[in-house]
C-alpha cells in the first residue's frame, strides 16, 4: 500500500509543513460536545461479551487470543513525568472542566491547553500569582499551564467535599475505566439517594416491579451479574444478594457525603433545580458510567460520574468486549488474515472447487503464504499449513510498501482500512499491533452525506479520557455517558472505545472509528498528544500522531 494515494470525499485540508492536516476544532467545544452522527448502537451489548475465542482444533498455524488474556500493553507510566522540585504542591478540580490554561489568564490570548475533571488532583507549583479572569490566583501545574483557584473551579483543599464524592477516579488499568450500564427499563433520574418512600413516590407500583425482577432470568433479572455493582468494594463477598437486601430493608455502603438524604455537593451535571428529588427520565438504552453504589432501604443505586443517583435494577451491567488485537511482529507476521466475521472456514482445493476443512474462529489472526487466486469469483488467501480462506470473511494484512515522511521522520501513527476493518498502528517505519475496528456503517460512501467515516489525512489533536457522545435525531436518539478512551482529529469524528457492541470488524458507527475497550486504551496512551497525569482532557493542535484513512 501507498500511503501517497489521493484521498477525497469531502476531508477538509489545510496543507502545513509538507502535510495534510484536518482543520482543528476547539477544546472548549469538544470537551461536552454532543456527537451528532458520530457513534450509535442500536442493539446495546451485555456484559461479558467477549470475543469468540479460538475453538477446540484449531490448526496450530491459526492463532486466537485466549479468553480472558491480558491486555498486551500497560498504560502504567504513559502520562508525562512530574518535576517534583517545581510543582511540590496539589490542587483539586472542582468544576466538571477545570481548564488548564497556557498562561496565567483567561484572556483571548491564552490557549486552552486541557482540563482537570471535578474531583482529579494534580500537581501544582507551591506559590500562586495572579491574572485575568480569575477573583483568586492562578496556580502552575504539571507539567505545564495554569489553573485558576476560586470557588467552584479549584482548591488546595484536598479534603474539600466534592474532592472526596469523586475520590474514586477512572481506572486506566482496567478494561473500562468505571462501571456501566445500559438503561433497560426507563425511569427517574435522582439528585440524592431516596428512601423507599421517596421511590414508591416518584416510581409507582415499585414493589410489585421490583419483586419482579428478583425472580427475572436472563441479563435483565437480578442475578445477572450482581457482583459487578461493587466494583471496588472491600467487603464485597459479604455483600447479601439483591433479594436479601430488599427483604431486609437495609441500607449500607452510603457514604457520609451522601448519608441522610444529604444533596451531593455542587451541580457537575447541571440538572438539579433546588431540592427537587427527581431530577430527570431516562430513555431505553441510554448508557450511564458509575463511580460507585450504595444501598438505602434494601435497594442498590448507581452513583454516576456526575453525581446523579439512578437505580441499579432499571440497568444491565455492561462490561465491553474481551477482544484486543496482536503485536506485530510478537504475536505474528505479515502477511497474515483477520477473521472479521462468523461463519468463517478454511478449505482445501480439489479439482479447482473449495471443500471446506475446517471452521476458522472469529477474530483469529492466521498466517499466509502471500499467494492468492480468484475461485468462483471470490478471492481467496493461502495459509501456511496449505489452506485456503475467503475474503468475504477475513482481512489480508500486509504492511505499507512506501513509508510517508512523517513515518521515515520516526512518529507514531495509525492506519485504517475501511475496505478491511483494520487499523495498525506504526512506531515510525515500524509495525507495532494491529486489531479489527468498526467504521461508519455506510462503509465508503460520501462522509459529507452519510453514516461514513472521513478519509484523509488527519492528526490527533484533541483527546478526553472519557466524554459524553448524544444524538438527537429524530428516531435515533441515544446518549451514551463517559465514552472511554477518545481521541478526535476531524471535526466529530474520533477513535474510541465502544463498550456497548462487539461487532469489531463489521462497519457500524455513525462515522467514528470504534475500537474493542483494551484496544481503545492502549492506543490512547500511544498516540500523541500524551494526557498529563491528573488531567482529563488534552489538546495538541498540529502535532499530534497522524491517522491516515483509506479504502
Amino acid at each position: 500500500m501507498d500511503v501517497k494515494r489521493d484521498v477525497q470525499f469531502g476531508v477538509r485540508r489545510v496543507l502545513r509543513a509538507g502535510l495534510l492536516v484536518a482543520g482543528v476544532a476547539s477544546l472548549a467545544g469538544m470537551a461536552s460536545l454532543p456527537l451528532l452522527g458520530c457513534s450509535k448502537s442500536s442493539a446495546p451489548g451485555q456484559a461479558g461479551a467477549g470475543a469468540d475465542g479460538a475453538a477446540s482444533g484449531t490448526p496450530g498455524a491459526m492463532m486466537a487470543m485466549p479468553a480472558g488474556d491480558a491486555s498486551p500493553f500497560s498504560v502504567k507510566g504513559a502520562a508525562l513525568p512530574v518535576d517534583v522540585e517545581r510543582f511540590p504542591s496539589k490542587l483539586a478540580a472542582l468544576a466538571w472542566e477545570t481548564r488548564v490554561m497556557e498562561q496565567p489568564s483567561a484572556a483571548a490570548g491564552s490557549k486552552m491547553l486541557g482540563y482537570v475533571r471535578a474531583g482529579g488532583v494534580v500537581a501544582a507549583a507551591a506559590a500562586g500569582v495572579k491574572g485575568d479572569g480569575c477573583k483568586g490566583e492562578w496556580r502552575g501545574v504539571a507539567p505545564v499551564g495554569f489553573v485558576c483557584i476560586e470557588a467552584g473551579n479549584a482548591t488546595l483543599d484536598l479534603e474539600a467535599t466534592m474532592v472526596k464524592a469523586l475520590a474514586t477516579r477512572p481506572d486506566t488499568t482496567a478494561r473500562l475505566p468505571y462501571m456501566y450500564g445500559i438503561v433497560r427499563r426507563p425511569g427517574p433520574i435522582y439528585a440524592r439517594l431516596p428512601t423507599r418512600a421517596e421511590a414508591e413516590a416518584a416510581e409507582p407500583g415499585l414493589d410489585a416491579r421490583m419483586k419482579a425482577w428478583l425472580v427475572e432470568g436472563g441479563e435483565d433479572g437480578a442475578g445477572f451479574r450482581a457482583d459487578y455493582w461493587l466494583r471496588g468494594k472491600t467487603d464485597a463477598a459479604a455483600t447479601p444478594s439483591p433479594a436479601d437486601l430488599w427483604a431486609s430493608q437495609a441500607s449500607r455502603e452510603v457514604p457520609d457525603w451522601l448519608a441522610g438524604s444529604k444533596f451531593p455537593p455542587g451541580n457537575l451535571s447541571t440538572l438539579r433545580h433546588g431540592d427537587d428529588l427527581v431530577v430527570g427520565e431516562t430513555k431505553h438504552h441510554n448508557g450511564f458510567a458509575l463511580s460507585g453504589t450504595a444501598v438505602v432501604d434494601g435497594r442498590r443505586y448507581g452513583i454516576t460520574t456526575d453525581l446523579l443517583v439512578f437505580p441499579i435494577d432499571r440497568m444491565r451491567p455492561i462490561e465491553g468486549s474481551a477482544f484486543h488485537g496482536y503485536r506485530v511482529p510478537e504475536d505474528v507476521e505479515f502477511p497474515f488474515a483477520l477473521v472479521r466475521r462468523d461463519g468463517a472456514s478454511a478449505y482445501t482445493m480439489h479439482g479447482g472447487k473449495m471443500v471446506k476443512a475446517r471452521d476458522v474462529p472469529r477474530r483469529a489472526a492466521i498466517p499466509l503464504t502471500g499467494k492468492q487466486r480468484f475461485v468462483d469469483a471470490v478471492l481467496h488467501f493461502q495459509t501456511t499449513d496449505g489452506l485456503w480462506l475467503s475474503d468475504r470473511y477475513v482481512s489480508r494484512v500486509d504492511g505499507v510498501k512506501k513509508m510517508p515522511k512523517w513515518a521515515n521522520d520516526g512518529e507514531r501513527w495509525i492506519d485504517v482500512s475501511i475496505g478491511k476493518q483494520v487499523l495498525m498502528a506504526y512506531d515510525g517505519t515500524k509495525p507495532a499491533y494491529v486489531t479489527l475496528v468498526s467504521t461508519g456503517e455506510a462503509g465508503l460512501e460520501d462522509p459529507e452525506t452519510s453514516k461514513a467515516t472521513a478519509r484523509g489525512i488527519f492528526r490527533i489533536h484533541t483527546k478526553h479520557l472519557t466524554t459524553t457522545m448524544a444524538s438527537k435525531v429524530v428516531g435515533e436518539e441515544f446518549e451514551l455517558k463517559d465514552i472511554p478512551y477518545v481521541q478526535y482529529f476531524e471535526e466529530g469524528y474520533a477513535l474510541h472505545a465502544a463498550y456497548w457492541h462487539d461487532d469489531f470488524g463489521t462497519p457500524r458507527s455513525h462515522g467514528c472509528i470504534n475500537l474493542a475497550p483494551e484496544d481503545a486504551r492502549w492506543l490512547f496512551a500511544w498516540t500523541e498528544p500524551q494526557l498529563p497525569e491528573g488531567w482529563h482532557g488534552v489538546r495538541k493542535a498540529l502535532r499530534g500522531s497522524v491517522v491516515f484513512i483509506h479504502p
